[in-house]
């Protein structure tokens, strides 16, 4: 199944680092998820282009400035990097949930964005997120998806709500475990 990707496409909060309700506002709370710098550096030897595609509505709320958002930036893609990886490109929607903007997850713009950026097929492409919204973003921009459940969501309900959406979306534990089915030759 994985041989055919040539990119991975990421949420952040949840998938890479623990996210939290009240949400990631300064460098020192963002945590990795055990294993998922391992996974991303991974993916960048291996020749897979990884992305990140996330919703950061912490700044159209007014919670965080586009500075303080930079510098949690810098410190996960120097934790990556420090690891080995890299990310190809990223896109941020950082308009709050009710601005009506066409790049916040569940929509496809950011998704479509980075495949445009990378020039990546829709079929050579996945997303691997943490929440309904991820996946359904996934499936209206015409890619595959899978499911971590290493985010602050109680599970059974998660897993549920996104088999609504497609019964087919593979679930693992982790960004780690995903990687590792997803591309066991990789």
């Amino acid at each position: 199944m994985g041989n055919r990707y040539t990119t991975v496409i990421l949420d952040r909060d949840g998938v890479i680092n623990f996210d939290s309700p009240d949400y990631i506002l300064a460098p020192e709370q963002w945590i990795p998820v055990p294993g998922a710098l391992e996974a991303i550096a991974h993916l960048h030897r291996s020749g897979i282009k990884v992305a990140l595609a996330s919703n950061q509505s912490a700044v159209g709320r007014g919670m965080i400035t586009r500075d303080q958002f930079a510098a949690i930036r810098a410190t996960m893609e120097q934790a990556i990097a420090t690891a080995g990886g890299a990310l190809a490109a990223q896109a941020y929607c950082f308009h709050a949930p009710d601005d009506g903007c066409d790049c916040r997850k569940p929509k496809p713009g950011l998704i479509n964005q980075i495949m445009q950026t990378l020039h990546t097929p829709r079929q050579q492409c996945i997303m691997i997120g943490d929440s309904p919204r991820d996946i359904e973003a996934a499936t209206r921009a015409g890619i595959d998806a899978a499911l971590v459940i290493s985010g602050h969501h109680a599970r059974e309900p998660l897993i549920a709500s996104v088999h609504q959406i497609d019964a087919d979306i593979p679930v693992f534990a982790n960004l780690e475990a995903a990687i590792a089915a997803l591309f066991p030759a990789a």
